[in-house]
Formats: structure tokens, C-alpha cells, sequence
């Protein structure tokens, strides 16, 4: 019997400013760790990625300064909305994330936040920190693309 198609639903939020801030140099999907009514927080859209760092600790992998909103019917069983919550990730995929980490200027970032098969997911990105000159240069090169597909259009 053949296998399912896995259903990917669209982002629930995206982390824009990593493209500009950062070089991706490489992407792991993960699964994460949440308590009670995050997951009705995170279906609804209401989490922000902006400042969100992931670091390896103690041999597991954790999502920190990610905030998820308090879920409005929750009451007594919402959650603290910047606390650290746990990666899934295989030991292989830890190891190789820690000791990319080990080198100068790698970061992890969390890249965007959906829904697969009824589970959150995460992408995290293996990033390096741009300079003030990248970034320059990379609006330089979109806005010469943005001219050139102006130019082709008109014609």
C-alpha cells in the first residue's frame, strides 16, 4: 500500500528578521515540547518568533525567548508565555547541532513554527551573524532583481 502524502498546512509564524540578520547555513526540523493550551495558542497564530534563540544544554536541545500567547479561555491552566520549552530531536541530530554551535559566531534560530500531521513543528536554523556591510549588499542585489523583473515585465 502506498504511504500517505505528509499534509503541511501553511506557517503559523515566521522569523523574517532571520533572513536579514543572519546567513542560514543549514535547517533541522523539530518537534516541540508544550503543556496544556500553548497548542491552542500556537493553532490560533498567536506566537512570535522575533527574539527566539535555541541552545543545546545538558545533552537536549531547548527553545528559549520564544513567546506564545496565553490561550483567552485557558484560566487557571495557561502558561507562562517566555518559558523555555524542550526540542525533539534525535541524539545524532543534538550532537551535530552542539558541535556546529562550538564554533565562533553559529547561533540557533528558530526559522518558522507550523503544523504537520497534528503536531507542531519548528525549523531551526544553523545560522551565522551577518555584518553591517551583508546586509547592505543583500538589499543592493534584491532591489537590482526587483528592477530587472520590473524591465522584463514591460517588455
Amino acid at each position: 500500500m502506498a504511504k500517505k502524502p505528509q499534509k503541511f498546512d501553511r506557517p503559523l509564524a515566521q522569523n523574517r528578521k532571520a533572513s536579514h540578520d543572519y546567513h542560514i547555513l543549514s535547517t533541522v526540523e523539530a518537534g516541540i515540547a508544550l503543556t496544556g493550551t500553548e497548542i491552542k495558542s500556537i493553532r490560533a497564530s498567536r506566537i512570535n518568533l522575533k527574539d527566539g534563540y535555541a541552545q543545546i544544554r545538558n545533552g537536549e536541545a531547548w527553545l528559549a525567548n520564544v513567546h506564545i500567547s496565553p490561550y483567552e479561555q485557558g484560566n487557571q491552566f495557561n502558561h507562562d508565555p517566555l518559558r523555555n520549552r524542550k526540542l525533539l530531536l534525535h541524539r545524532k541530530e543534538i550532537i551535530r547541532l552542539a558541535s556546529e554551535t562550538q564554533n565562533k559566531g553559529i547561533t540557533l534560530v528558530p526559522l518558522k513554527v507550523y503544523i504537520k500531521n497534528g503536531y507542531a513543528k519548528v525549523l531551526i536554523g544553523v545560522a551565522k551573524g551577518k555584518h553591517d556591510y551583508d546586509k547592505r549588499e543583500t538589499l543592493k542585489r534584491k532591489d537590482q532583481e526587483r528592477e530587472i523583473q520590473r524591465a522584463l515585465k514591460n517588455y
